[in-house]
């Protein structure tokens, strides 16, 4: 009788045991199932703002971009990491990605071809403009704090660091289709190079630890671009 009771008693806590790791999973697959419904939220309101953000007035940009940014980051408390030593961090690897930018652009518009698309960019009437605030604060802080602070942060939560990259780098990359129609670019091309480039801003805040790397790479990127468009075509009225 004695025994039978332990033998009981044993069962009972091994019983017992295996509803609470049933328990713990039921929580862990509720608490994933989440993170990934807040992943997807936030690429559909990005996705959803970056098909409304060209019918909004010029003359409002770059305030709703800038603000979009701001509400993203404040939401979804994304870490910025833009105190030391991360900022550190992010200058050295920003300023290193950058430099490669720089030189990269520099060397392919020594190429003819090169040198034809870039003067085929219209740049705007005030190049000023553009170069010191619609790219720095419309583009690249509104980009980098929505998707790599905000979206990247939540999707590393839902699908780990390597599975949330690829799945902002693929959100950033399909942003830009608006774009890509407006421009009668190709849209298959300009989704897989933005979703490259996205990879890759993902992968310097990671590194880094602070979204200070990825806006650099990207400002220098952009700018590149423009200071060549500006160099090599004439600009005209909006």
């Amino acid at each position: 009788m004695g025994g039978g009771g332990a033998t009981a008693g044993v069962d009972a806590g091994r019983h017992g045991t295996h509803q609470n790791c049933l328990g713990t999973h039921g929580v862990r697959g509720r608490s994933v199932n989440r993170e990934r419904l807040h992943a997807f939220s936030v690429a559909g309101l990005l996705l959803g703002w970056s098909v409304l953000a060209p019918r909004v007035p010029r003359r409002w940009y770059p305030a709703p971009h800038v603000l979009l940014g701001a509400a993203a980051v404040a939401t979804t408390d994304a870490p910025l990491g833009v105190r030391p030593p991360a900022l550190t961090q992010g200058l050295r690897w920003g300023s290193a990605a950058a430099a490669t930018v720089v030189a990269a652009v520099a060397l392919s518009a020594t190429l003819t071809p090169v040198r034809a698309g870039m003067a085929a960019r219209k740049p705007p009437a005030s190049p000023a403009t553009w170069l010191l605030l619609h790219i720095p604060l419309g583009t690249v802080w509104s980009e980098e704090a929505g998707y790599r602070a905000s979206l990247g942060s939540v999707a590393a939560r839902a699908f780990g660091v390597t599975g949330g990259r690829l799945f902002t780098a693929a959100v950033f990359g399909l942003s830009h289709i608006p774009d890509a129609r407006a421009a009668r670019d190709s849209v298959p091309g300009t989704v897989l190079v933005t979703g490259a480039a996205g990879w890759v801003f993902s992968w310097l805040r990671d590194r880094s630890g602070s979204l200070a790397a990825p806006m650099l790479a990207h400002l220098a990127v952009n700018e590149a671009g423009a200071v060549a468009a500006v160099v090599f075509s004439r600009p005209i009225r909006d």
